[in-house]
């Protein structure tokens, strides 16, 4: 215990070292950039230039002057001490802790331009397409005024406009973007078919919810080949069993499990001896039990819409729709089919990446967030991350109340309606922060009832978050909004909403963690605005139920519901302190699961490359098959090094797929395969590295096959007329991995009516 204080104490100390630095250099940045506005624009950027040697910056101070001096004249910003000492972190490589409405996108830019400046081609790392696009576009006269090139790529571009977007010293991109464009670039078949170009720097948004909340999430690639069978049946079958009788859910809605009369059920209704038979193993079971985590863990509303005709996941931290996210194929198909919709094509895993192993790419890793501290440990233990606080420019005048605690959720959801009624009558605007779409629909029809117009944010009409946002503010506004990590748009206060006391922001309950808490919260007092947050929270409510487990907590609640003791609120506490345990849990567990496939593809790469960048395709080709390659030898050179590369190329990528959907296989059904004494964990990883072993060679002795039989000319291999075409059409989706994370997020505590 001792070594650990003095590591923490350690840290606390070199931290403060940094920080005491970095302020000393922005005060003498201030006094420099006095002398600098004399200059003219050519002048100044050339003083940029002057001080960077050897990609390395010289004088700090004189850097951070000039980047003060030239974001004033572009784009008519002066950057506060906070953000040029934050700049000065980023340039050092820290992740800054910097609340909301502080200019982190001013900072972000000044920092992508100094790195630039250096040589180093940076990727700033959005959450979505509008960030990317709006920042890009507004920090470009900043970027240009130094000589350098800045651009946006965003979903809808096409390979080309890729291409020469990658090509800009400073791209702006959603970081699922970037690692949808390297899956992508890792099935091409020449150099000229990429469309990435190599960045030295990674600068994160939102780095804790990319960093850590979404850290292993895969993003695949996939291609158009029939997947699912038919679910009807199984479906039909699971629609018909009763909670309690026929299956059980732990504690922390996580699991649900067949009980005994569940399983007899289903075996009359399937017509199967037994669903634990070997038969049933491989294929029965794993969809019953796919089909039974739809129709008793994933809620309408909550975790999905239904538009379209399609299912739409909701991205649980953001409370946004996730366009590109899909459950594992079984699991999606297998709410398609409960929601009586046509099941979709899984279609077949080519490659997938998590944004963990995304990051690995990069030589250098910064990044910014209002919610950092929360993550300190992750970001350490993973990235070897150090995080940097920035002081507020302003004092922070806002006011966070204790906690009101209720004993039932009617009773919680009741003081809620009250106290927007009460605090609309002031004029003083009001957001609130509901955990999920359901929710959020649920206390805006309540407000109705008493007469009060509500601006709603949620999953089903995020298209117009930045003006809803913009307008949060103004008096008498009322707001119901669902996560609003990642929001990028500042709430300003209306004419007059000081003096009323600023924005007042409700959080219906406590989030699983901490950190979405705080996110919300910092939507008030921005910039030293008044401002005031209240939390509501019940006994019924998720984070307690699962964090209290079998912890006994009672109180006395007066005649509205209300617990008001210290106890209650620390009980809370220490409900949320476990949730975020768990998480933290779920987090390595998965980080185990993930990591062996994440090394194996990294041998993968490196052969591709091999094969990609030399003519190690055609020297192994005619070492194993001499008497065809004799036969070929009338062709030019280059086309038959280019045939055998197709050949190598494809069966390398096609048993790559093999392996990926092996292991997806064992993935879903490892706790049914599990032999005695041994955690599904070690055998996950005993049979993906067996099924690893001989994947190379496999795939060589199929390139020989290949190359003895498929027709080649002068136009190169014919693979397509062997029955060997790559897919005709690809897709990109990401992964939720872990569809329950988070739990409910409170769902099953807020479908209650709000009532006054």
């Amino acid at each position: 215990m001792g070594a650990f204080n003095w590591f923490w104490k350690a840290m606390g100390a070199q931290s403060e070292r940094n920080d005491a630095s970095s302020k000393k250099i922005v005060a003498g940045s201030e006094e420099r950039a006095v002398e600098l506005a004399a200059l003219d624009d050519a002048a100044l950027a050339a003083r940029a230039r002057g001080v960077v040697r050897d990609g390395r910056i010289i004088d700090k101070v004189e850097f951070l002057a000039v980047l003060s001096v030239a974001s004033a004249r572009t784009v008519g910003l002066s950057p506060f001490n906070s953000q040029l000492q934050a700049v000065l972190r980023l340039l050092e490589g820290d992740v800054i802790h910097m609340a909301t409405g502080e200019g982190k996108t001013l900072v972000g830019a000044m920092s992508a331009t100094g790195f630039a400046l250096t040589g180093q081609r940076v990727h700033v790392m959005t959450v979505n397409n509008y960030l990317a696009a709006r920042d890009a576009e507004w920090m470009r006269p900043l970027v240009s005024f130094f000589g350098l090139s800045v651009a946006a790529v965003t979903e809808k571009l096409s390979a080309e406009e890729r291409r020469r977007a990658y090509g800009a010293d400073i791209v702006y991109a959603p970081v699922a973007e970037i690692g949808f464009d390297v899956l992508r670039d890792g099935q091409a078949t020449s150099r000229a078919d990429e469309v990435l170009s190599p960045a030295e720097v990674a600068l994160v948004d939102e780095a804790d919810s990319v960093l850590v909340d979404e850290a292993l999430v895969p993003l695949v690639l996939a291609g158009s080949v029939k997947g699912q069978q038919s679910t009807g049946e199984i479906t039909a079958a699971v629609a018909q069993l009763e909670e309690g009788r026929h299956y059980r859910i732990d504690s922390d809605r996580r699991n649900v499990f067949l009980t005994d009369a569940g399983a007899h059920a289903l075996e009359r209704a399937l017509g199967v001896d037994s669903l634990y038979g070997d038969e049933a193993l491989g294929n029965i079971l794993v969809r019953v039990n796919l089909a039974l985590h739809a129709k008793a863990l994933l809620i309408r509303d909550v975790h999905y819409l239904v538009a379209d005709g399609k299912v739409a996941l909701i991205d649980a931290s953001r409370g946004r729709v996730a366009d590109l996210q899909r459950w594992p194929d079984g699991l999606h198909a297998a709410v398609e089919a409960k929601e009586g919709l046509s099941v979709s094509d899984g279609g077949r895993i080519l490659d997938q990446i998590t944004l963990q192993a995304l990051m690995g790419r990069y030589p250098s890793v910064c990044g910014m967030t209002g919610t950092a501290v929360e993550a300190v440990d992750q970001l350490r233990e993973f990235y070897d991350l150090r995080v940097s606080v920035i002081d507020r420019h302003k004092p922070l005048q806002r006011v966070d109340e204790p906690d009101r605690v209720y004993a039932t959720a009617g009773e919680k959801n009741a003081a809620i309606v009250h106290a927007i009624v009460e605090i609309h009558a002031t004029g003083q605007p009001v957001l609130i922060g509901t955990h999920d779409v359901a929710e959020s629909e649920l206390l805006t029809d309540a407000l109705a009832d008493h007469g009060i117009a509500c601006q709603v944010l949620n999953a089903k009409n995020d298209e117009e978050e930045a003006g809803i946002i913009a307008r949060a503010g103004e008096r008498g506004r009322v707001t119901v909004s669902t996560q609003m990590a990642g929001r990028g748009t500042d709430i300003r206060l209306g004419e007059g909403v000081a003096e009323l006391g600023g924005l007042v922001v409700i959080a219906t309950s406590r989030h699983r963690s901490s950190r979405l808490d705080n996110q919300l919260r910092g939507r008030a007092g921005r910039q030293g605005d008044p401002g005031r947050t209240l939390t509501f929270v019940s006994l019924d409510d998720d984070v307690v139920r699962t964090g209290g487990g079998d912890t006994a907590f009672s109180a006395v609640p007066d005649e509205h519901g209300l617990i008001d003791s210290a106890k209650a609120r620390e009980f809370v506490e220490h409900c949320q302190r476990v949730t975020e345990g768990q998480l933290l849990t779920i987090h390595a567990q998965t980080w185990k699961y993930n990591k062996l496939l994440a090394d194996q593809r990294e041998i993968i790469g490196t052969r591709r490359d091999n094969l990609l960048d030399t003519d190690r395709a055609l020297a192994e080709l005619r070492e194993r098959a001499g008497q065809r390659a004799q036969k070929l030898a009338h062709l030019d050179e280059h086309v038959l090094a280019d045939a055998a590369r197709q050949i190598m190329l494809f069966h390398l990528d096609d048993e790559w797929a093999e392996h990926l959907a092996i292991m997806d296989d064992v993935r879903e059904s490892i706790h049914l395969r599990a032999i005695a004494k041994e955690t599904p964990i070690d055998e996950f990883h005993r049979i993906a590295i067996r099924e690893f072993k001989d994947l190379a060679q496999r795939a060589v002795d199929r390139a020989v096959e290949t190359f003895q039989t498929v027709d080649i000319d002068a136009e190169g291999a014919h693979l397509g007329d062997g029955g060997l075409a790559r897919p005709s059409a690809t897709w990109t989706y990401m992964v939720s991995d872990n569809p329950l994370a988070g739990g409910g997020n409170g769902a099953l505590s807020t479908m209650e009516s709000f009532f006054s």
